[in-house]
């Protein structure tokens, strides 16, 4: 599955789950944690952590090609201005926390000291922003997590040495095969879903995308209804039927670009978090059901722990859902995501809106 996905968003929102975990779920069903778990952090680990379309969790065999990332993070470039500053300015700091990692083995930024930051979540100490830089600069990765904190090691002692010793492709090889990914994922798609698959810079995807269309990798295609080009991946297929039923992720990859989501699907996706509470429209932390091939309701989910129960605080029917048509299959749907999750049982709003 992540062959064909190229990756999983990682954010510290725990609201049902960590959304790492939600993407295998939402297209293979209830599976077993520990295994993503043990890919991710285990001795023989298939993944590791890196900057994707945002914090991810990749195969390994993506490394080499995010290298060139990682060098252009080393310039201050394309990564977050306190970084980019913290690169530029202020080198010692970060020899001596790279050195202080070396020399001690993993650590998480608590354990350093200054490590406290000011205010909000984002009051970052200089040691954290220090952190954050080697790490963009993939001269730190994650061994593990701690709770949901990172703890960072050199990279020689986290990744195999068959990939270390891989050779390093061009910047525009590299950004080539992140193309080819993302263009199997999503099977049709703009020249901008492509660029933000992988969050690559518009001259970059520009160049790339017309270099892969330019060699037949990539099929110009018009789509009825749609204004603009779009590129088909080679070997895509038009399945038969489309059978899915799925609870997503509000970062799951599918309905990452919002656009898109408004063009092949008629759905207006905006996660509502950061939005005050009196002026969300569908709840805090909604999950889109995939009915077929339609995105036909949004759920405003939460796992209560405490109390042993999945809550649906709300259900919004799109305009085109038939009530009858969706109700069972989303029943189904969250009571297999309660076991899965392991709630003793699903609450349901009273009626769908």
């Amino acid at each position: 599955m992540l062959a064909r996905t190229g990756l999983f968003q990682i954010d510290s929102v725990n609201v049902v789950v960590r959304s790492h975990y939600l993407p295998a779920f939402s297209r293979l069903g209830p599976y077993d944690r520990d295994v993503l778990e043990r890919a991710a952090y285990g001795r023989d680990r298939l993944l590791f952590e890196y900057w994707g379309h945002e914090a991810s969790l990749l195969p390994l065999e993506l490394q080499p090609f995010l290298r060139w990332r990682m060098e252009r993070a080393k310039r201050g470039l394309g990564t977050w201005g306190r970084i980019a500053q913290a690169i530029t300015k202020e080198p010692r700091l970060l020899e001596r926390l790279r050195a202080t990692i070396a020399a001690n083995g993993p650590m998480s930024a608590s354990g350093f000291d200054g490590a406290r930051g000011k205010g909000s979540w984002w009051g970052w100490s200089d040691v954290k922003i220090g952190l954050e830089a080697l790490f963009w600069s993939g001269e730190i990765t994650t061994a593990h997590r701690k709770g949901f904190e990172r703890v960072y090691d050199v990279p020689e002692r986290v990744l195999p040495r068959a990939i270390l010793d891989a050779p390093t492709p061009s910047e525009e090889d590299a950004q080539r095969e992140l193309v080819r990914i993302a263009a199997r994922a999503m099977g049709i798609a703009s020249e901008r879903d492509l660029r933000d698959y992988f969050r690559l810079d518009l001259a970059d995807a520009r160049a790339r995308v017309a270099e892969l269309a330019g060699a037949g990798e990539l099929q110009r295609v018009q789509v009825e209804g749609l204004r603009g080009e779009r590129y088909l991946a080679r070997g895509a297929r038009l399945p038969r039927t489309i059978a899915a039923r799925a609870l997503l992720s509000p970062f799951d990859s599918l309905i990452w670009e919002r656009t898109r989501g408004r063009e092949l699907f008629d759905f207006d996706f905006r996660l509502e978090i950061y939005t005050p509470q009196h002026k969300r429209v569908h709840g805090y932390y909604v999950l889109p059901f995939l009915l077929g091939d339609r995105l036909v309701a949004r759920v405003d989910l939460k796992h209560d722990r405490q109390a042993g129960a999945l809550v649906a605080h709300a259900v919004h029917l799109e305009p085109h859902a038939a009530r009858r048509a969706v109700e069972g299959p989303l029943r189904e749907e969250l009571a297999s995501m309660a076991a899965w999750l392991g709630a003793k049982r699903v609450t349901l709003p009273r009626r769908a809106s």
